[in-house]
């Protein structure tokens, strides 16, 4: 019908993001990343582990998770609460569990039938099997994760999405304040190595904003959503094997200059910021 709009659910499993790279993670600029290509979030559930014994013995936890769970609620998401649980090994040692798979499991297969999308927000190949039942169902499944991916489900998702690419998803670490907006000249931003010649350059593929049509990464289109900037191998502050680029799985943090040779952009300052 003209005017619908495709539903979205997003469901995060907010401590295996946290411990795989993505602590920081901003949730409304999820949210929005969620709507591309004009789409409409319907659900938002994020999964979190709460540690009660630990909250009565320190005061600062209780208040930090308390402050944490408020600003979810304020972006729209639904705080699934799962109490952390402890158990004792047979050589005795304490071992402290919140595993939030089965519930995020079978909420995201109840509510699929709502939803034209799925965003997962994880890195936990036990989703494997869900990730296809719900393709059965029609639903499209995105994935968007850090590190410690699970190949696995790398390859079920209907897409994959690094959070280092996605702007403004994770803050970049020591920016300060005033600094220019990801994608401006002078700004710091995170791209893979797409092309790179023996002679010692090539070039990097960023994403500039988020919007519609994000499938279409051919920089040469003026409808593409990424852009690209011309690096010198001098450039790159962290060493590389021969051959290890052009290389998707490796994320790249560089500044972004204006070229001197031409009307386009270069990389400075290239660290790896994660290897997939």
């Amino acid at each position: 019908m003209p005017g619908c709009k495709t539903s979205v659910g997003i469901y995060v499993d907010v401590a295996n993001v946290a411990m795989n790279g993505g602590y920081g993670m901003q949730f409304d600029v999820l949210r929005e990343f969620a709507c591309h290509d004009n789409a409409e979030v319907v659900r938002l559930n994020a999964y979190v582990a709460y540690d009660a014994e630990r909250a009565e013995e320190d005061p600062s936890y209780a208040e930090g998770q308390r402050s944490f769970h408020s600003s979810l609620r304020d972006f729209g998401y639904k705080v699934i609460q799962k109490n952390v649980k402890r158990y004792t090994d047979a050589e005795g040692i304490s071992i402290a569990k919140a595993n939030s798979d089965l519930d995020m499991a079978v909420d995201m297969l109840l509510q699929s039938e709502k939803l034209d999308r799925v965003l997962m927000v994880t890195g936990d190949g036990d989703f494997v099997q869900v990730v296809r039942a719900l393709q059965n169902r029609g639903c499209r499944v995105e994935l968007v994760a850090f590190e410690n991916v699970s190949a696995e489900l790398r390859r079920e998702v209907d897409v994959f999405t690094p959070g280092w690419l996605i702007p403004n998803l994770l803050p970049i670490k020591g920016q300060q304040r005033g600094a220019p907006a990801w994608g401006e000249i002078g700004s710091r931003v995170r791209g893979v190595c797409y092309y790179h010649k023996d002679e010692g350059y090539g070039f990097m593929r960023f994403l500039d904003r988020v919007d519609a049509d994000l499938w279409i990464s051919d920089t040469r289109r003026k409808d593409s959503p990424y852009k690209t900037a011309y690096f010198h191998d001098s450039y790159l502050l962290d060493r590389l094997e021969p051959g290890e680029i052009p290389n998707r799985d490796i994320i790249f943090e560089f500044d972004l200059q204006k070229s001197m040779r031409n009307d386009g952009l270069e990389a400075r300052n290239i660290k790896i910021v994660a290897r997939l």
